[in-house]
Formats: structure tokens, sequence, C-alpha cells
């Protein structure tokens, strides 16, 4: 049994014998919950975080992140594609998308779907990566 567990007294019961002490103490505990669309930012931050092996441009600002969908509890469903179906690491990205936005702090469980459609394009670009591969 977890910590948390123990704390709330679940597993305690009143008939249990060779119990020393059964009592069971109720604390009002405030539990922060962040709201969804505070999360939203720091998770960008988290998948900016995330490179493309192919072109040195993180894959939010290569348009790579076409949804992400957070629920009031914070869990994160994210659809992403990659630049090409052919990607050599198409298996290990969704991976490391769900890896960093894993690390921010109130986010709940996390899905990542690669999708194909729309078929990603240069124009899914930000005006920041086009300027860092000299496309403006």
């Amino acid at each position: 049994m977890n910590r948390l567990a123990r704390f709330a007294g679940f597993g305690k019961h009143d008939d249990d014998e060779g119990s020393a002490d059964t009592t069971v103490l109720t604390q009002d505990v405030a539990v922060e919950q962040m709201d969804a669309e505070e999360l939203r930012e720091p998770i960008i931050e988290a998948l900016r975080s995330v490179q493309d092996p192919e072109i040195p441009i993180n894959i939010y600002d290569l348009g790579l992140i076409y949804r992400v969908d957070i629920s009031p509890v914070g869990d994160v469903s994210i659809d992403m594609t990659l630049t090409a179906p052919a990607c050599p690491v198409a298996g290990m990205m969704p991976i490391m998308v769900k890896d960093a936005v894993s690390k921010v702090e109130g986010v709940g469980l996390i899905q990542v779907d690669l999708v194909w459609d729309p078929p990603w394009s240069q124009a899914n670009m930000s005006d920041e990566a086009r300027l860092q591969l000299g496309l403006m």
C-alpha cells in the first residue's frame, strides 16, 4: 500500500483484528490543480525541447504538432505527424514527445497519435523556423 493510501486510511476497518490503532484521522488537504489552459504553455515548451533528427528545428516550430487537447484533470492527447512517412525515427518520435510532456508538472495520462492527414508541408512551419532555415 502506498503512503497516500495509508494516509487516507484505505485498508483500515473498525473490525480489523490485531490493529493497535484503527482511528482514521480526517483532515482537509488542499490539492492544487492547474487549469487545463495553464498547462498549455508548459506543454508547448516541453514539445519545443524535442528536436527533429533530420532538420535542426524543434518539432513544435516545424509544425509537426497538429493538436494538443488537455482535459480538466490534466490528461493530454496529442496528434502529431512527421515530415515524411518514411522518416527513420517514426517509431521513436511519439515516445520522445510523450517523455517530454510527462515532465510537465500537473500532466496526467498522455496519448500521442501519429497522423498523416493532412500531410505535413513547409507551410506548417512557424516564421521562426522558416527564418532559421533560410526560407524567409
